[in-house]
């Protein structure tokens, strides 16, 4: 038996009959062995994009199942080609976004690969390669294209149905920490780790874009944004604890912060806010909350901590020492959360354990 793999072999599987199936990594080959150790000819070599076989099990009859270094599972028979069964990141992931109108959402991560998912079935419906890094994503509110922030100074726009893509630009050459449409639509916000925000009047439904301008004001990276309801100001927040706010129509920084307090915000993405402060736990510093989100109802708040936690609050949380519900599940820091378009599910997404976690929302 030597020589069938080029390359090392990193599983062999004992099929119930006494054959045998091996897998190797390098050459990402399935090959079936007869009970005399003796190649049947049936093999099938995985697809690159899910990664070398890790290990293999035998499912029901002839059903044969593979784990990949690029945690996938696949399905199939040897000598026929294999169908993923799972899919999912293989780094840490930032970017979330959920479909405004469907149970859909995005998730983007440092590996470069991005997922639009079925929340219904747990199951990709497309996924893409880049050539960056990604960080952020967003819906355009009438869902037909997504925004996403790289690594390396570009965002693009990929549309929803097709994954195409439809434009791609470059600000500065460091990464996109946010990308935020105003609620209308005509404009986009891309918050930058070079503490910039870059804001692009948007047409043609989502399809082209112009920069209007850049708000500079704050003195470290942009981490979050949000736009208020009337599509006028921008509230953003720093990876120095800034808060700070802006006129969208002017591209200038509004600095009477007390002349925006009755300003309705659409989001609270921002985990610095008046809205929001009494989610802080006491004794935290300002990296100990990664991401929130406001439920499309108003009336929840929930947010990613650093200790692989989601916690849910009423919003507004506007007292210290807020009263909350804390749910464990993620084995590392929680990145980001955000509900589907109608609230019944929360999502959130996990750093080093590369996971998605959905949560049904029952109150």
């Amino acid at each position: 038996m030597v020589g069938p793999h080029d390359g090392g072999i990193f599983s062999v599987c004992v099929m119930k009959d006494g054959t045998l199936v091996s897998g190797g990594g390098k050459d990402r080959k399935l090959i079936a062995w007869d009970r005399n150790y003796q190649q049947t000819g049936a093999e099938s070599e995985i697809a690159e994009v899910t990664g070398p076989v890790r290990t293999i099990t035998q499912g029901k009859g002839d059903d044969v199942f593979v784990g990949t270094t690029r945690n996938a599972i696949l399905r199939g028979r040897v000598g026929e080609p294999f169908e993923p069964t799972v899919e999912a990141h293989t780094d840490e992931l930032w970017g979330l976004a959920a479909h405004p109108n469907q149970h859909l959402f995005l998730t983007c991560a440092y590996d470069r690969r991005v997922f639009l998912w079925n929340a219904d079935t747990h199951t990709p419906v497309w996924s893409k390669i880049l050539e960056d890094p990604a960080q952020s994503a967003e819906f355009h509110p009438n869902g037909t294209v997504v925004a996403i922030g790289l690594q390396s100074g570009r965002w693009l726009v990929l549309d929803t149905s097709s994954k195409d893509l439809v434009t791609v630009h470059t600000d500065g050459n460091e990464q996109h920490d946010c990308v935020r449409y105003s609620p209308d639509g005509n404009f986009l916000a891309v918050g930058s780790h070079d503490n910039i925000i870059y804001l692009y009047s948007v047409t043609e439904e989502g399809r082209k874009y112009s920069r209007v301008g850049k708000l500079t004001g704050h003195s470290s990276f942009v981490t979050h944004l949000d736009w208020s309801s009337d599509n006028q100001y921008i509230r953003s927040n720093s990876g120095d604890y800034e808060i700070l706010f802006w006129s969208a129509a002017m591209c200038r920084q509004v600095p009477a912060a007390a002349s925006l307090r009755d300003v309705e915000w659409a989001t609270a993405t921002c985990t610095l806010n008046f809205q929001v402060f009494g989610m802080w736990p006491e004794s935290s510093d300002g990296t100990d909350i990664n991401g929130s989100a406001c439920s499309k109802s108003g009336k929840l708040l929930a947010n990613a901590d650093d200790f692989g936690k989601v916690n849910l609050f009423k919003y507004p949380c506007c007292q210290s020492r807020s009263p909350s519900h804390s749910y464990p599940g993620h084995s590392s820091h929680v990145t980001t959360v955000d509900f589907l378009h109608d609230d019944s599910t929360l999502l959130s997404t996990g750093g080093k354990d590369n996971s998605i976690f959905q949560w049904k929302v029952v109150a």
